[in-house]
């Protein structure tokens, strides 16, 4: 049975289906119902299993074009976002849309609009030109943002950012809540004399700061207003912020646990406890957030910090665009909010006693 083939085929090209059901040794019918998800109830497991061994044999894939040809569809999927190139989080983000898309026999072809207008609109119409089965469109920031022209004209779904006008679905982080768990990780150490260092006016900003006073207003803490310093999202933001809050001031009025924008926020304040001699948990303990590869686990010390779930986002992302193609239906526009999960390190200790 197939004594002659190889890994190319019985006829040293491509191999077919024809080829897997020869060396199988079933009906043509019987490998069609294994590639296209018909099998149950038509075949039995053991048969199954020889068709996917077979398969394997030739090293046989069924042809996403002619597949995608007879369902009207191509099996692509686009992303359009708008720094790939600069962003940190940008590579799992698209990781975890790319392989969510690859377990579904779906590819995906990427464009970066470097956040122009222009290019988005342009880059939505090329990706219906070449009639994708759908589109993510991602922002690398959390904000509101305008839905490119075309959107509307095939199923869509938004990643880390909300239409303006709520028309779409988006898959965006919990803030709020990821505010309330760096707060909860000082509170549960101790720590009653908390601050917040850095972010703007920006949405993640704003959540984070809501979900920090949710955690400290429920065991009875108010913040003072002092103690909310907004330096912005850089290095130097945070080193400028935890200088104001802690330079010249007695260790027994000055904040022993800071909550952080972001990690580079959180590098700056650690580089301002080291200028001013304030140990690391020992004296002052520091949440980041992001999770920012190449960063967070490499500082000293290294700084626990709250997760952005920028893979979950990719991955939720696709799941959602791909039921909308499986199903023809387009899913209703609302915002899904994803955990942000904590990664422990070593920047949180006890409160210190005095």
């Amino acid at each position: 049975m197939g004594g002659g083939a190889d890994r190319n085929g019985v006829g040293g090209g491509r191999p077919t289906s024809r080829d897997v059901a020869r060396l199988a040794g079933v009906s043509h019918t019987a490998v069609s119902f294994v590639f296209n998800g018909r099998a149950e109830g038509n075949l039995s497991p053991a048969t199954q299993e020889r068709i996917r061994q077979a398969a394997a044999q030739l090293g046989y894939r069924p042809d996403p074009v002619a597949r995608g040809l007879r369902r009207r569809r191509t099996a692509v999927i686009g992303l359009v976002t708008d720094e790939i190139a600069t962003s940190p989080f940008a590579g799992r983000l698209l990781r975890g849309a790319m392989e969510t898309a690859w377990d579904s026999d779906h590819l995906v072809l990427t464009v970066d609009s470097g956040g122009d207008r222009a290019k988005e609109d342009a880059a939505v119409a090329e990706l219906l030109d070449r009639r994708v089965d759908g589109i993510i469109y991602a922002a690398m920031s959390l904000r509101r943002v305008r839905v490119p022209e075309g959107l509307h004209r095939t199923h869509s779904v938004l990643a880390n950012c909300l239409p303006e006008d709520d028309s779409l679905p988006a898959v965006i982080p919990a803030e709020r809540a990821g505010g309330r768990t760096a707060a909860r990780l000082l509170l549960e150490a101790g720590h009653r004399r908390v601050a917040l260092v850095g972010g703007q006016d920006d949405i993640a900003s704003v959540e984070r700061l809501r979900g920090f006073r949710d955690a400290l207003r429920a065991e009875g803490i108010t913040v003072p207003k002092e103690w909310v310093v907004r330096t912005g999202g850089e290095i130097t933001g945070g080193y400028e912020g935890a200088t104001r809050l802690l330079d010249g001031t007695a260790p027994h009025h000055r904040p022993t646990g800071i909550f952080c924008y972001n990690d580079r926020v959180a590098a700056g304040v650690l580089h301002a406890a080291t200028r001013l001699g304030i140990a690391v948990p020992g004296e002052l303990s520091v949440v980041g957030y992001d999770d920012q590869e190449h960063m967070a686990a490499f500082l000293t010390p290294a700084l626990t910090t709250v997760a952005l779930p920028h893979r979950s986002m990719g991955e939720a992302a696709a799941r959602l665009l791909l039921d909308a193609i499986d199903t023809g239906r387009t899913p209703p526009a609302t915002v899904r909010r994803l955990a942000c999960p904590v990664v422990s390190r070593a920047s949180v200790g006890p409160a210190p006693t005095r």
